[in-house]
């Protein structure tokens, strides 16, 4: 074979920020500004940039700019799934908070396996990203540690981190859960289950010790066969209600599920056990996701401010990603019960009251 007749094709350049800047007649800086959201360039020079880039089929080199010691503008988030309102409604106030300050979202979804958040946690930060934010993570220290060494700005969200190195945005978990459990005894329910979170997140657990706080000072004692470990997944849920409902007795009157998901799951199986909710059973649950003013009957719950909590968690994250030295942060913010439907008084106690009074003898009159 002749190679002379058969020369090697040159490997097709890319198109550059130079080109772009050529083809629209301004400076490499103005099309810099442009492609990085910067809001003080005339419209006229914007619309003329972006018509070049479409043109030219320019796409931007993150990693090359990354590279150079520029910001790729990305901030990585790492979320355990995507199967709720709870994780959608954070990264609603995250993503909110980012595109006000011309930064985009890398999404990754660890399914709450310790193994795949620490591998997502090593690619982001040895990455594209200039931050991280974690929503509820296990936690592994050794990510933890890394992390700070690397000094890699990040951000936990609903979860803490026992060494308090961490910048931190959580809700009032104890409070809410406490103030549930007082709200179910006042309608009378004495016999309140309890459906545990993910007790390798630290608000499953300060979830459990409100809701035994609250049993405590209502003078309720802490019957063990009434907690169920969960896991925040609804047929979780589902599985701990029929197991309630089937093996102990006497049943409970009130479940108290450690989130929305979770309470879903509970309000099948009462139903699938012929329970009318609120009549037969009390059923309560906490975040408040917007499915949980939709299902029937709609549900009570305790609010975590969702969507703050992503918007305070992206701002901590930029003060970070501006500056290297900024000190760790732990911002609380409250929760609220919301009253709806799906609780109501203790039928049960009503009847056995109304039955010991027809028990107690006549009070005859002197």
């Amino acid at each position: 074979m002749n190679n002379e007749s058969n020369p090697p094709q040159k490997k097709k350049r890319g198109v550059t920020i130079i080109d772009v800047a050529r083809a629209s007649d301004v400076s490499y800086a103005t099309v810099s500004r442009v492609l990085s959201g910067y809001e003080f360039v005339r419209e006229s020079t914007r619309n003329r940039v972006m018509e070049a880039v479409e043109r030219l089929g320019y796409v931007a080199n993150l990693q090359a700019r990354s590279l150079k010691g520029g910001r790729s503008r990305i901030v990585g988030l790492l979320a355990p799934n995507l199967d709720n309102g709870y994780v959608g409604t954070i990264a609603r106030g995250i993503d909110g908070e980012l595109a006000g300050n011309n930064y985009d979202l890398m999404l990754y979804t660890s399914h709450s396996h310790r193994g795949k958040e620490a591998f997502y946690v090593g690619a982001i930060m040895n990455g594209l990203a200039d931050g991280l934010l974690l929503i509820a993570p296990l936690v592994p220290m050794t990510y933890l540690n890394e992390l700070r060494e690397q000094n890699f700005p990040y951000a936990l969200i609903d979860q803490a981190d026992p060494t308090e190195n961490s910048s931190v945005v959580e809700a009032t978990n104890w409070q809410g859960a406490y103030e549930a459990t007082r709200y179910l005894n006042q309608l009378g329910h004495t016999r309140i289950a309890f459906i545990t979170g993910l007790l390798a997140v630290r608000s499953a657990v300060d979830r459990m010790q409100g809701y035994k706080a609250a049993l405590t000072d209502c003078n309720i004692p802490v019957r063990e066969e009434l907690i169920i470990e969960g896991n925040y997944q609804q047929q979780t849920g589902y599985e701990a209600t029929k197991k309630l409902l089937q093996s102990v007795n006497p049943p409970p009157t009130a479940i108290f599920a450690s989130n929305d998901l979770s309470a879903f799951g509970a309000m099948d199986a009462a139903r699938e056990s012929g329970l009318r909710i609120p009549e037969d059973i009390s059923i309560i649950g906490f975040d408040d996701v917007p499915q949980a003013s939709f299902v029937y009957p709609k549900l009570t719950t305790v609010r975590q401010p969702l969507e703050e909590m992503g918007r305070v968690a992206a701002k901590m994250l930029l003060a970070q990603i501006e500056d290297r030295s900024h000190p760790p942060q732990r911002i609380t913010l409250p929760t609220e019960l919301v009253i709806r439907d799906s609780c109501g008084p203790n039928r049960r106690r009503e009847h056995e009251d109304l039955v010991e009074k027809d028990r107690r003898p006549p009070i005859e009159n002197p």
